[in-house]
């Protein structure tokens, strides 16, 4: 079996010129609050053992040129259990980030809370919610990096409470530990592998890829033109994204079923390489926090131009439940951060099958219309491909949505509006004219801006 790293040897893998902060210092009772025997023993020999005095460091250091507060836990030092000075040193850790306006960068690698101290351990979780609560409203980001193991309530806490979830190849995560799961348990679910396919971790990052990721997100994170603590309630102190040059035909199309063939077409270009196209560099977020993932919508933070930008990006296939979620945290996350958003349709519609129903499509759906109804940051919309019905309104910006010419956008599919309408099979190129959902027919219904993607004279 590896030898786990220390705490510091993990910091120096990602960062330069470690700075601890100052601790705060705490009197402890013979034996710890609780007087379990031989506690201090204990602590004596984790910290002999490992050179540290808790189970956490914290401090400062640049990653990839960015300044950052740090909080690596130290396995070796009982389990990188959390007592009352644990919690000492991440409160300390939280404040000193917010008044220094500092994103935070938790380094997890954890048992759980710290047996020898009872109720008063596991109550730290309740203080480190509220300190990640606290940096969250003063619009910093949390980024954090799950290691081997990070279970229990730090899993449930710095862990899967943090904007952007990177974890280590094989890691052990999940809320129960080894020794606390049920017997027949599949191990495989408990790790960092499992966690990203459930939609729980944004990705895996090998370690020698883990200073250049890190530095990315920090960078595109804290790249942002105010705080959501200085944002006024008008939401007009951020630029909005421009919108993307259409990449396919530029001339309209002559019918409704033309623009229908269109977007349908496989030679159209899709979210992909609008993407590409758009961003110097981006980085993806993945899943919605909820036990699933949507390979059809991509969302995550790219830099254009030397700012950044989030995105919400159809790709051609029926939205899941999933990836409505998805689509919302990304907003919501923006909206904190003060950073535009660019969303991209392209979708026949919502998932329709009972397996949607059940995995709640209409909450999904409804969350993210509120979400981009209630923003306060510029939200920019480009109409890329098939506009389908409510599953493709609800990313959709009102007032600010533009398209290419290469697209549609129906109340319904012209197929199911001939057969709600009882009309034969022949009818269903003329009831797309009928619907008027050509780029041009678009602008003129007031719906959307100029069809090739920029504003009307």
């Amino acid at each position: 079996m590896t030898e786990r790293p220390s705490a510091r040897e993990v910091v120096a893998l990602v960062s330069d010129d470690f700075s601890e902060i100052p601790y705060p210092e705490r009197q402890s009772k013979p034996d710890g609050p609780l007087a379990w025997q031989g506690y201090d023993a204990s602590r004596a020999r984790a910290a002999e053992r490992t050179g540290e005095q808790e189970s956490v460091i914290c401090g400062t250091a640049r990653v990839e040129g960015t300044r950052a507060v740090l909080i690596a836990f130290e396995f070796g030092f009982l389990g990188g259990s959390l007592g009352e000075r644990t919690g000492d040193r991440l409160e300390a850790a939280y404040t000193y980030a917010r008044e220094h306006r500092l994103p935070v960068v938790p380094l997890v690698a954890t048992g759980g809370s710290r047996m020898q101290e009872g109720m008063l351990a596991l109550t730290q979780l309740q203080r480190v919610a509220r300190q990640s609560a606290l940096t969250r409203e003063a619009g910093l980001p949390q980024i954090a990096v799950l290691r081997d193991p990070t279970t229990g309530g730090g899993w449930a806490t710095l862990g899967a409470g943090a904007d952007v979830i990177l974890a280590l190849p094989g890691a052990q995560v999940g809320f129960a530990g080894s020794r606390v799961r049920p017997p027949d348990a599949d191990p495989s679910a408990y790790t960092a592998e499992a966690q990203v396919a459930a939609g729980a971790a944004d990705a895996v990052v090998r370690p020698e890829e883990l200073r250049r990721t890190l530095g990315m997100w920090l960078r595109l994170l804290t790249r942002r033109s105010v705080s959501a603590a200085d944002t006024p309630t008008d939401g007009h102190t951020t630029e909005a994204a421009p919108v993307p040059a259409p990449l396919g035909t530029t001339d309209l199309p002559a019918t409704g079923w033309d623009a229908v063939r269109r977007a349908r077409s496989v030679e159209r270009p899709r979210a992909a390489a609008y993407l590409d196209a758009y961003f110097t560099h981006r980085a993806a977020i993945s899943g919605d926090r909820c036990g699933g993932v949507d390979p059809g919508m991509l969302c995550g933070f790219g830099e254009r131009g030397g700012r950044t930008i989030a995105y919400a990006a159809q790709t051609g296939t029926a939205t899941r439940p999933a990836g409505y979620r998805a689509a919302t945290r990304l907003i919501r996350l923006a909206e904190r951060l003060g950073i535009p958003v660019l969303t991209l349709v392209d979708t026949p519609g919502a998932a329709s099958d009972a397996e949607a129903e059940r995995q709640g499509a209409g909450a999904a759906i409804a969350d993210l219309f509120t979400t981009v109804a209630s923003a306060r940051i510029p939200i920019t919309t480009l109409l890329i491909g098939e506009g389908g019905s409510g599953g493709a309104l609800a990313l959709a910006a009102p007032g600010a949505t533009y398209a290419t010419p290469d697209s549609y956008f129906s109340v319904i599919a012209p197929e199911l509006a001939a057969a709600i309408l009882k009309r034969p099979r022949e009818e269903v190129e003329a009831t797309a004219d009928q619907l008027r959902i050509r780029p041009q027919d678009l602008v003129e219904l007031g719906v959307i801006a100029h069809p090739e993607g920029r504003s009307l004279p």
